[in-house]
This record gives structure tokens, C-alpha cells and sequence, in this order.
């Protein structure tokens, strides 16, 4: 077999290609893996909204890519130009081609700054900051840290995201902390979210309306972010039901940016109309190409884009790939399972745990949709251990 001929070829080195690889290279007899990945730093971005609450420095999130690779696979550091799955081929941007006999598309999430006017160079100034990168989470401590009183805005855009809580658990954060230093009666806390509630899943949707009453949080409905005037600290926004154009004053705005699908993907005969890579949300096979597989924040899955909605595709994808390989019925199924651990101040957080339709999953013998600090101390300590030495080395 020549070196770009490979057996199975995973896109992506985040939390869902890595895990997948990981699984996959345990198992007996296990085909050759191949991975592309451009990146040299993998992160554990769930640990950013604590980075932007000021919990913990950035650095605790950031690890060499050399130290994930599973043991076996083999790693090209490059990126994704284009796919070819009619001739089973990827071409590479170093003009390099791989062709396979399986591929697996888990390339993430690509954050769309570029689509709110005006954003562009006024992330980390003039009051404006963001949790969704590494270049820019300083940005929001910073801010949140530096607040003297006045409008503090948070934003959920009008496209998927990865983990949809994290908009607001800033916020929670935020609002906590200028309670803690005896600003908040001189403070305003805003959100806004294309959504017609706070939260997706009922359950946990009355426990967070509960919460934004008690704390005096003013939400702002089917909304969406269009446009910023850095200069004058000004917001623009569409009002998803009449199209007029609102514009909210602010001293802090926390944006979270529009997301979509990488483009290399978008553009491929891999995607579906919007733009995602086109699964079954049952096997994770894809609809037109049955040796291709897709999981994570990529896909067309119909679940929040979340590390724990990996955990559970993850081994589906393994079972279904092998059994495809084999000639055989796909019968492992991902019932949409996702987490979302909804910080809501520091110490405290609601952990919500769901499926497809909406479906409570929870894990634990109480109701999840309390505060509690076992909660908190779970996702500030627990998962990140259980992340790094569990998940991506395939063990759980």
C-alpha cells in the first residue's frame, strides 16, 4: 500500500477525531489509520468559560497535538482542500492527494466573525470580548474584571454553535461577579438569543426563566447580532419577527460569533443544503456515500454540538465503520444524547443531559436541573481529567 493510500482517513484532530481514532486503533485487528489535522495545539475549550470568568489561565487548556495522536495513527499535519468522494479521494492544501477505502469527517466548527459588521479587529476592545477562541478569552476576564457598572451584553447568534449553553454561562459568571464586588446595582445584564426561550429542553429552560427573574436578568428574544460601532459601544440587531433593525448601548458585549460548518466542507458533494456533512442521525453513515462517516460539531446530526454528544457518537461511528467494512448491517444507533453543564454562577451549576426529541437522560439520582457545587466541581475538575486521560485516549 503506498504511503497516500490509506485505509481509514480521519479529518480532524479535535475532540471528535481524535476519540474516534483512539476507539478505533483498540480495537482487534484494527485497520490503518491515517489523520489530517493542521493544527500543532489541541484545546479543551470547555474549559474556556471558566478561562473567561476568570477561574483559570488559558494555558490550562492547551496541550501539544503530538501528545493526542492515539499510538498506531498516523499523522499528517495538513489541511483539507477539497473532496473527491466519487474517486474516494482527499486533496490536501499542500496539493498532496489521499485516497481510502473508509473516510471519517470530523473537522469541528468554523466561527463566522466576519458576518457581524464592524467586528472584525474590536475583539479585546472597546468593551467587546469572546469566549470562543483562544486568542480572545483573555479578552473577556479582562473586560468582566475591569467593569465599573453600566450595560453588560451577552449574545447568541442565529446559527448553530458548539455547546449552546456556553453563551449564557458566561453570563451567569459575569452577573455572579459584580455581585461578589458591590457593582451590580449599577449594573444591567442583557441577553440576547434568536431563540423564543432561554433554553432548548423544557425542563431546564423553567429552571434558567426562574433564575433570570431572580437575578434580574433582561432578556431579549428572537434576536440576532447584525452589526457593532465599536466606537460608540453600539449593538445592532435583527428582530427575527419583524426584520426592523434594534440597537441596544452597552459597556460589555460578550459576542458569540455566527458558526458554520469549515468552508472546504461546505462546498463539497459531502454536505447537505446547509452546508453540513450529510448523516444518517441514527449511524452516523453518511446519506449518499455509505464508506464515509461524520460525528461531531460537522455534521448534520440533529444534536447540541457538544464533547459529551462525541462521547456517545463516537463509538457508534466505530461499531457502524467496522460493521461496514465487514459487509455487514449497521445496527449501532446514537439516540442524540448531549450535555450541556450550565454554569450559573461560580459554585453552582445546572447539568443538563438530553436526547433527540428533547428526551431527559440524566445520570445522576437527584434533579439535575437544581443548582448544585458537586455539579460545578464536576465540570471544573472532573471532566477536564476525564477528557484528557479518558476520552481521547479512547477509554471511555
Amino acid at each position: 500500500m503506498s504511503a497516500d493510500a490509506c485505509e481509514v482517513l480521519v479529518i480532524g484532530g479535535g475532540t471528535a477525531g481524535i476519540t474516534f481514532a483512539a476507539q478505533l486503533a483498540q480495537r482487534p485487528n484494527a485497520p490503518k489509520i491515517t489523520l489530517v489535522e493542521p493544527s500543532l495545539v489541541h484545546y479543551y475549550q470547555p474549559l474556556w468559560t471558566l478561562v473567561g470568568g476568570g477561574v483559570f489561565a488559558k494555558e490550562a487548556s492547551a496541550r501539544p497535538m503530538a501528545d493526542q495522536i492515539p499510538p498506531g495513527v498516523t499523522w499528517v499535519q495538513d489541511a483539507v482542500a477539497s473532496f473527491a468522494p466519487e474517486a474516494r479521494s482527499v486533496t490536501l492544501r499542500s496539493g498532496r492527494t489521499l485516497s481510502y477505502q473508509q473516510l471519517v469527517v470530523a473537522p469541528g466548527i468554523q466561527l463566522d466573525w466576519h458576518k457581524i459588521d464592524g467586528l472584525a479587529g474590536n475583539v479585546g476592545k472597546n468593551g467587546i470580548c469572546s469566549n470562543y477562541s483562544y486568542e480572545t478569552v483573555d479578552s473577556t476576564w479582562e473586560a468582566i474584571r475591569n467593569f465599573k457598572g453600566g450595560v453588560a451584553l451577552f449574545t447568541f447568534p442565529n446559527s448553530p454553535v458548539k455547546c449552546a449553553g456556553a453563551p449564557q454561562k458566561i453570563m451567569w459568571l459575569a452577573e455572579h461577579y459584580f455581585r461578589r464586588t458591590g457593582i451590580r446595582d449599577r449594573s444591567e445584564v442583557h441577553f440576547t438569543a434568536p431563540g423564543a426561550r432561554i433554553f432548548g429542553v423544557d425542563k431546564y429552560a423553567r429552571a434558567l426563566e426562574k433564575l433570570v427573574a431572580e437575578r434580574d436578568v433582561k432578556t431579549h428574544f428572537r434576536r440576532d447580532l447584525v452589526a457593532v460601532r465599536a466606537d460608540k459601544k453600539e449593538a445592532d440587531f435583527k428582530n427575527l419577527d419583524s426584520q426592523a433593525i434594534e440597537t441596544i448601548r452597552y459597556d460589555i458585549l460578550h459576542v458569540t460569533p455566527p458558526m458554520s460548518a469549515p468552508d472546504f466542507v461546505k462546498r463539497s458533494p459531502l454536505a447537505n443544503a446547509d452546508g453540513w456533512v450529510n448523516v444518517d442521525m441514527y449511524t452516523t453513515q453518511h446519506v449518499r456515500f455509505p464508506e464515509v462517516f461524520s460525528l461531531g460539531d460537522a455534521s448534520s446530526l440533529p444534536c447540541s454540538k457538544t464533547g459529551a454528544a462525541v462521547r456517545k457518537q463516537a463509538p457508534v461511528t466505530v461499531d457502524n465503520l467496522l460493521a461496514q467494512r465487514r459487509g455487514e448491517p449497521l445496527t449501532a444507533r446514537y439516540d442524540g444524547y448531549a450535555s450541556c453543564p450550565l454554569v450559573t454562577g461560580y459554585g453552582r451549576l445546572i447539568l443538563a443531559e438530553f436526547g433527540y426529541g428533547g428526551a431527559i437522560m440524566e445520570t445522576f439520582p437527584f434533579d439535575q436541573s437544581q443548582e448544585r457545587y458537586s455539579m460545578y466541581a464536576l465540570k471544573a475538575y472532573g471532566l477536564p481529567n476525564l477528557y484528557w486521560h479518558g476520552m481521547l485516549r479512547g477509554r471511555m
